[in-house]
């Protein structure tokens, strides 16, 4: 049975499902699985029954947070985003994010814990949000991290309206972060135990008030941990694949998605050396990112990449392996996520790319809270302007913005 309800933000169509699950998982299984300290630390986390809402992607992940905290006895809310219109060009694909078929799964597995399940049109918002600042970052010269610009702008706003609208306490998602208080007794924000899954680099835009009201259940576990539980859950996806493609840009296919949203950055432009020599010609700068070698077309005595991108006169500029390093940038936007931001040089570890180890440096204040120069302690490659960079003092996360 379907029923419709009208939100302030799209139409939320709500599943009336039946209760089929009702599984405790013992305290003893749960150890099996996750080590005596972890199971301690989660048990001990949930006290009262609440009612939590879930951002539910179609994923292991979230996935298995639904269903862990309906075995904790809590009262359980389904809520997915529909983002991307799948009648848009190129639509969305498998394996993308968002994409319908994951919504399938979210619903299919809302169905077997017995929960409501809401599925939330955000399209507009997404494309305000999210879209726009995509082609406007490009147009830069920059290159934008859309992921970041959705948790930011989408889940942890509209969502996590929605979820309040429904009178739940807080918001959960299957994130591989933790929030915990700091010594002030405030919560703050530290990176997931499993540091190949660890995604605290995406959730640094987080406001520092949103905190209280999110949880991320998976933070102290692995991602094998994770499909171990979802496996003693009984869910159908316990073995899903990441979504890798961007849910606007199924395959991966920028060009087909610049053609039918923003064609102006497919217009050709030359391409030049340090030099200043023109080295060959380009297919249009939303194609390119900093430090790019492939795709290029040029013929060399030795591998070029692309150095900088000048939006204005349509350029690429290209150079060796070593005019890729830098010492030093910029970062603007930030958004701290410690009550007392650094008002003089500080000693960080530095994240310029989410799959980047984090690296030592220096932050350095400029006289404004939303801007600093960080200088790292050896050059790094491939600065990216447009992308995020993130700072942290051991596990915990400072704060973060944008590279100039």
């Amino acid at each position: 049975m379907e029923r419709q309800e009208d939100f302030s933000q799209g139409v939320v169509r709500f599943f009336l499902l039946p209760a089929k699950y009702s599984s405790h998982l013992p305290p003893h299984a749960l150890s099996s699985l996750l080590g005596q300290q972890n199971t301690r630390r989660v048990l001990m986390a949930t006290g009262s029954r609440e009612r939590i809402a879930v951002a539910m992607s179609g994923g292991v992940d979230s996935s298995t947070v639904a269903a862990w905290l309906v075995a904790q006895g809590h009262e359980v809310i389904g809520l997915s985003m529909q983002l991307w219109s799948q009648t848009a060009p190129g639509g969305t694909a498998r394996g993308s994010c968002c994409a319908i078929d994951d919504r399938q799964d979210a619903r299919r597995v809302a169905e077997l814990l017995g929960i409501p399940f809401y599925v939330i049109n955000l399209e507009e918002a997404f494309s305000s949000a999210v879209i726009a600042d995509f082609i406007a970052t490009y147009a830069a010269g920059k290159t934008p991290n859309p992921c970041v610009r959705c948790n930011q702008s989408l889940k942890f706003v509209h969502l996590l309206a929605k979820a309040q609208a429904l009178e739940a306490t807080a918001l959960a998602t299957g994130h591989y972060a933790v929030i915990r208080p700091t010594a002030t007794g405030k919560p703050g924000l530290w990176r997931g135990r499993d540091p190949a899954k660890d995604q605290s680099y995406f959730l640094f835009a987080t406001p520092l008030t949103q905190l209280a009201n999110l949880h991320f259940p998976l933070g102290e576990l692995t991602k094998e941990q994770t499909r171990a539980l979802a496996r003693q859950f009984g869910l159908h996806n316990a073995g899903k694949h990441e979504s890798q493609d961007l849910c606007f840009v199924p395959d991966g296919d920028y060009q087909t998605f610049f053609k039918g949203h923003a064609p102006e950055l497919l217009v050709e432009g030359e391409i030049i050396d340090l030099d200043g020599r023109v080295r060959g010609r380009h297919r249009g700068v939303g194609c390119y990112t900093i430090g790019q070698r492939h795709g290029l077309g040029i013929a060399a005595a030795y591998p070029l990449f692309v150095i900088a991108i000048d939006p204005s006169h349509r350029r690429l500029i290209v150079g060796p392996a070593e005019a890729l390093y830098k010492d030093r940038l910029e970062v603007t936007d930030i958004n701290w996520l410690v009550h007392r931001p650094p008002d003089a040089r500080q000693p960080v570890a530095v994240k310029i790319r989410y799959a980047g180890v984090p690296q030592p440096a220096i932050i350095e204040p400029l006289g404004d809270p939303n801007r600093v120069v960080v200088r790292f302690a050896e050059p790094q490659r491939a600065v990216t302007p447009g992308q995020a960079c993130v700072f942290y003092a051991a596990d915990q996360v400072l704060g973060g913005g944008w590279i100039l």
